[in-house]
């Protein structure tokens, strides 16, 4: 079964792009291959509740299980060693990826107190785009008063766009309100 968003690939944003950038094959077309979520749970090394209680909220915005990042270098300035669990993360491809962005376009973005649009610059150089979300408490998923802390995630749209150019061009394709 195909997503909306898949659909909408098909019949405007293809013809959209090859018509902006000229493409003669369509293997060419930048395509969002993957969403990366990642949540970090700095106060996990004190309490290990905090890190079970993050990645049950991100199996829930994501509908997928996430794995433990662990830490990979040890700093004494923070208390942590290399090897301790300090955040979770996913990643999403196929329906479940067309699904979230799709879900974080029309539902949750929405949502955010005075929203205004994301950033247009937050562009790597290689065509991704990392989006920071300062609070889970906006996707309709998670009741609030089940949260015991409210925590911020980064959410990484990688695509096979060769400059920044393009990958804004399918981005916004995809419905992702740019700020002017």
């Amino acid at each position: 079964m195909a997503s909306r968003l898949e659909e909408k690939y098909v019949k405007e944003i293809i013809p959209a792009l090859t018509e902006k950038f000229g493409y003669k094959n369509i293997m060419e077309l930048p395509k969002l291959e993957k969403i990366v979520i990642n949540m970090g749970a700095g106060d996990s090394k004190d309490n290990a509740k905090a890190l079970e209680k993050a990645v049950e909220e991100l199996q829930i915005i994501s509908g997928q299980k996430p794995v433990i990042t662990k830490a990979k270098k040890s700093v004494a300035n923070f208390k942590l060693r290399e090897g301790m669990p300090i955040g979770t993360k996913v990643t999403l491809r196929g329906d479940k990826m067309y699904y979230f962005m799709d879900k974080l376009v029309s539902v949750s973005l929405p949502r955010v107190r005075d929203f205004r649009g994301v950033n247009p610059n937050s562009f790597d150089g290689r065509g991704n785009y990392t989006l920071g979300v300062k609070e889970q408490i906006i996707f309709p998923e998670i009741e609030y008063d089940m949260v015991d802390k409210v925590r911020g995630m980064d959410i990484v749209f990688v695509t096979s766009a060769k400059t920044d150019e393009e990958a804004r061009e399918l981005i916004k394709l995809l419905g992702m309100p740019f700020s002017k």
